[in-house]
């Protein structure tokens, strides 16, 4: 465990939590909680855990060499560390007070003004109890006061208290008893209190009235100053050598792997039980099972808060958003069970006959069991003669365990017939592979690496339970001007050609013959897929056309009679005379203008037409796009979106560099689980609704969300308000339904359930808030905002919000304290650099070498992305390699995102779910140089190399095994780039270190923070 980020674990949400003496509090599984005597907060900027002895004052000392570099490092140019520093020179341990660190001239801090931030000694203690006070409070520095407020015994403090730290040297280490050698930490865990400490006084004689006003024997405790109290004078009016500013201590700020870390160590060893409602569950970044008792799992639905507000002016008050990220389809890992299936025959699945909900655990059973109360709507209903069973002594039917519906959060109903399409049961679904013929697709090799793969790959279709093969017809078409479909019946000893070049009015030249089972055509197919690149090998038409295809592809599925799917291989803007001709709009001089939202916007209006039609057929499109320049990804992505599609993007394709990335996307993509032809409701109790939805889908009206396609990695998230008073008794439900065919053509009907509290204390509400799940709801928010709103005023309203969010905390559930200080109710203290990353995200404000394309392709991909993808997207991983040692093949534990976190003698892995960078310092020893890439030096390293040698050592292994694990997690392949220390890749890798100010003018973590405070500061006063 690396030095910065240990702290002695903190129980879990469902287990009792310390609280005061004489404080009653139940614990979040409903548990009175224990009585044990509180633990007080570490001081937030104390000395940097690990070090075992303080240095006498003045003595200064090379930092440790398995911890993050110190933070006092000089400042480069844009606020960054200077690369030379680092594990060089000496260094304090901890700021001192007389020392105040330098900012270069020119520096100015996120928003207007110069705005005095947090100092960097100050050390606030804050007790771990009840909500108002599980905040995390650092700021408003106590900047030369005498502190003569000594520790008082634990029992002494009541919620609420704070107090200030010394701003002296560092106050000697603690030692924990889980942790020899650790002490408490700055990040909101609570460990060990501290003994009297020398040089401060005895305890107070009356400790238990601490923190009222003392009488006359005692002198007064010292009045917090005010940031703003502090003279920061404007660079412009100092000479150069006395720019001077406070700085905060980055490790005085809450850290997102101090948090990460925590939740694994007190949550990952036990199975999380769904039995309970209003359970927050463990991070997304944790490992842990799921165990269904009635919940669905946090798999399948996440939520921003577990606590919802009893009423909507609470919520108004609060502004923290209702939403839930459902992944109906979501795969789980193997030790975990499958939804199970209930045939309920030709009667169908038991609903409600009002609201229409299906049964589940929460329904009521009365009159002995004759009938049942619908928890939705509260409608009392029949129970069918064939479904009736007796109740036990506690109203619950004496067969609840034996029923799915009755005891289990997931699991899917058989569909009549009733369910399906014009009353018939549909076919089995087709897969129809549309090749770009063009020269750029034939040049590049793509045509050639295409063909080959699909050889083998078609054996590998999705097939459903222990099908021997997979139901799945497959089909073949390619095109450039025109389009050529191919008949490959079995019967033929060689694949014929159709030609359709009026491509205005679209049709299918042939049925019989186009969709056909692999394994019977399975000698043509190989044949046609010989015969391609050859066909087209001297082709020169450089013209391609892109929105006849996708209609040829829907007629096909229309005229067999099938849902499917489309694979639409394509690399140049579509202006070959056609339907959905395109023109190059790409315009960089609209980015920061009124007209800026117009990139985001399709050229034309006939795509979301063709996709309507699309989704009426139950055709959905994946895009694999490999453009050399614009090609209008926010057009051509229209249809994959509205379809319940993916569009992937091979920029500049070569065969040899993204061979492997685009392979390896094309079998994950053809051999997932796919739901066809789906329709999803979410239906609510009574009280809240769903109002809004965020996701790759289509609506015709306000509640149902149609998907021509879902796989397991797309979500739906979706949006609540009231539209009545909720009361803390029932709570509320969701219930989210998904009529869908599976692979092998069978109409199923996947349901979830989730129970959540409601609350009528605002603190409630914030002590079961999720800020990962609200972070990928306001990331959509945003994104979609781009679509119609100045990306200017998208980015106000979601700094507006956060402060709104915060400020409502502070004023209702924080106790009193100076305005100078910034508290953060505990499960949101994240939320400040986790909103900073989304404002500085390049669909919200983009660098200068990120293309138009760039931006709409990130855009529509995180609207359907999951709140793992999204965190790690938003707040890369960045690993250090070569910190532990190399016989420790367990993953290394991150570090924070962070040019000061990086030394020059290490190996760092950063991915972000899309790009995986690995980071070469210039003063990596040679053995580690040498038995990583095979050379003898750092200098013969080629920079931007995007496969390692694959060598027989230890260290090559760990490396090549930890890529892997990472490429595993994660929907899509990440393609390596090896980034040498100054190198001109390094700005690019630099990018994604999202703590530090970016070149695009996005602020630093710590300046936003500070930004952030002066906001709520505003809204407060």
């Amino acid at each position: 465990m690396n030095v910065n980020q240990s702290a002695p674990p903190v129980p879990p949400f469902g287990q009792p939590q310390p609280v005061y003496l004489g404080h009653h509090q139940s614990s979040y599984g409903g548990q009175p909680g224990s009585t044990t005597a509180p633990t007080s907060y570490g001081a937030y900027n104390g000395p940097v855990p690990g070090y075992q002895q303080p240095p006498p004052p003045g003595v200064s000392r090379a930092p440790p060499s398995s911890g993050a570099p110190p933070v006092s490092t000089a400042q480069g140019p844009c606020g960054q560390t200077a690369y030379g520093q680092f594990g060089q020179g000496d260094v304090q341990n901890g700021p001192s007070s007389t020392v105040q660190m330098q900012r270069l001239p020119g520096y100015q801090p996120f928003g207007s003004g110069i705005l005095a931030p947090v100092v960097s000694q100050p050390a606030v203690l804050q007790p771990y109890g009840p909500p108002p006070t599980s905040a995390q409070s650092f700021g408003g520095p106590p900047v030369s006061q005498p502190n003569h407020v000594p520790s008082p015994a634990p029992q002494a403090l009541p919620p609420g208290t704070q107090m200030t730290g010394p701003p002296g040297p560092p106050l000697p280490p603690m030692h924990s008893s889980q942790q020899p050698g650790y002490q408490l930490q700055q990040n909101g865990s609570f460990g060990p209190t501290r003994g009297p400490q020398s040089n401060y006084g005895s305890p107070y004689p009356g400790a238990a009235a601490f923190g009222s006003q003392p009488g006359p024997p005692q002198p007064l405790p010292p009045k917090r100053l005010d940031p703003d109290a502090i003279p920061s004078p404007q660079l412009n009016e100092l000479p150069p050598q006395q720019k001077t500013r406070h700085r905060i201590d980055p490790d005085a700020i809450p850290s997102p792997i101090q948090v990460i870390e925590d939740d694994r160590n007190n949550r990952g060893s036990e199975p999380f039980v769904t039995g309970v409602r209003g359970q927050v569950p463990p991070l997304v970044t944790t490992n842990f099972l799921v165990k269904d008792q009635g919940n669905a799992s946090p798999r399948y639905i996440r939520c921003t808060s577990y606590n919802i507000p009893c009423t909507s002016d609470m919520a108004k008050q609060a502004q923290v958003p209702l939403a839930a990220v459902i992944k109906p389809l979501a795969r789980l890992p193997p030790e975990e069970a499958s939804p199970y299936v209930v045939d309920h025959g030709e009667s169908g699945p038991l609903r409600c006959n009002r609201c229409k909900a299906y049964m589940c655990p929460f329904m009521q059973f009365v009159e002995g069991g004759r009938r049942f109360q619908c928890c939705f709507c509260s409608c009392i209903n029949d129970v069918p003669p064939q479904y009736f069973q007796h109740l036990d002594h506690t109203g619950k039917r004496v067969d609840a365990y034996d029923r799915p519906e009755l005891s289990l959060g997931s699991y899917e109903f058989l569909a009549t017939v009733d369910y399906c399409k014009n009353n018939k049961f549909p076919s089995p679904p087709a897969f129809i592979f549309m090749i770009d013929v063009s020269y750029n697709a034939i040049r590049s090799g793509l045509v050639r690496l295409l063909c080959e793969e699909l050889k083998s790959l078609l054996d590998f279709l999705p097939r459903e339970g222990g099908a021997e093969e997979s139901a799945i017809r497959v089909g073949f078409v390619t095109y450039n001007k025109v389009l050529h479909f191919y008949n490959v019946k079995s019967s033929l000893a060689q694949p014929q050609m159709m030609v359709v070049s009026d491509v205005g009015d679209m049709f299918v030249p042939l049925l019989d013959g186009f969709l056909v089972n692999v394994n019977e055509s399975q000698a043509v197919i190989t044949s046609l897929l010989d015969q391609i690149p050859e066909m087209f090998a001297d082709t020169r038409e450089t013209e391609t056309v892109f929105a006849p295809v996708i209609q040829a592809g829907m007629e096909a599925l229309k005229a067999a009679e099938c849902a499917g799917k489309l694979f639409l291989f394509h690399t140049s803007l579509p202006i070959a005379e056609a339907p959905g001709k395109l023109k190059n709009r790409d315009d960089r001089k609209l980015i920061n203008t009124d007209k800026e939202k117009t990139l985001f916007q399709p050229q034309t209006g006939a795509y979301q037409t063709l996709a309507k039609e699309c989704v009426a057929q139950g055709c959905c499109v994946d895009l694999f796009l490999f453009p050399n320049q614009y090609v209008d990804v926010a057009t051509l992505s229209v249809v994959p979106q509205l379809t319940g599609g993916s569009v992937y993007k091979y920029a500049c394709f070569q065969v040899e560099n993204d061979q492997e990335r685009f392979l390896s996307d094309l079998r994950r993509d053809v051999q997932k689980v796919v739901g066809f032809d789906a329709v999803m409701r979410v239906r609510t109790s009574t009280g809240i609704r769903a109002v809004d939805f965020f996701g790759a889908f289509y609506m015709n009206n306000t509640t149902d969300v149609e998907l021509a396609g879902l796989d397991g990695d797309k979500t739906v998230t979706v949006e609540f308000k009231h539209d009545d008073r909720l009361n803390e008794e029932n709570g509320a439900l969701l219930q989210c339904a998904l009529l869908y065919t599976s692979c092998a053509g069978q109409r199923r009907l996947r349901i979830h359930n989730l129970a959540l509290n409601c609350c009528t204390q605002l603190a409630d509400l914030y002590r079961n808030c999720e800020t990962d799940t609200l972070i990928n709801y306001m990331a959509k928010f945003a994104y979609r905002g781009v679509l119609n709103s100045p990306v200017k005023t998208v980015r106000d309203t979601l700094i507006t919000q956060c402060a709104q969010i915060l400020a409502c905390y502070r004023k209702n559930c924080a106790s009193p304290s100076s305005a100078g200080q910034l508290i953060l109710p505990e499960c949101m203290k994240l939320l400040p650099v986790y909103l900073n990353c989304v404002l500085k995200s390049d669909v919200l404000q983009p660098g200068a070498e990120v293309t138009t394309d760039d931006r709409a392709y990130v855009r529509q991909l995180v609207t359907s992305m999951d709140v793992a993808e999204t965190n790690v997207f938003f707040y890369p991983r960045l690993l250090p390699l070569t910190k532990s040692p190399i016989e420790n093949t367990t993953e290394p534990p991150a570090v924070r995102a962070s040019e000061e976190r990086l030394s020059n003698r290490d190996i760092y892995l950063l991915e972000n779910g899309l790009n995986l960078f690995l980071w070469v310092g210039a003063s990596v020893q040679q053995g580690v140089v040498q038995s990583l890439f095979g050379v003898s030096s750092f200098s013969q390293i080629t920079s931007g190399l995007s496969v390692l040698p694959v060598l027989d050592n230890l260290l090559s292994k760990k490396v090549q095994g930890l890529i892997d694990s990472l490429r595993a997690q994660r929907s899509r392949y990440m393609k390596l780039i090896v980034v040498k220390q100054e190198d001109k890749l390094e700005t690019l890798f630099k990018h994604f270190l999202v703590e530090d100010k970016s070149l695009s003018g996005g602020a630093s973590y710590v300046d936003f923070l500070c930004h952030m405070h002066k906001e709520i500061r505003q809204l407060l006063s």
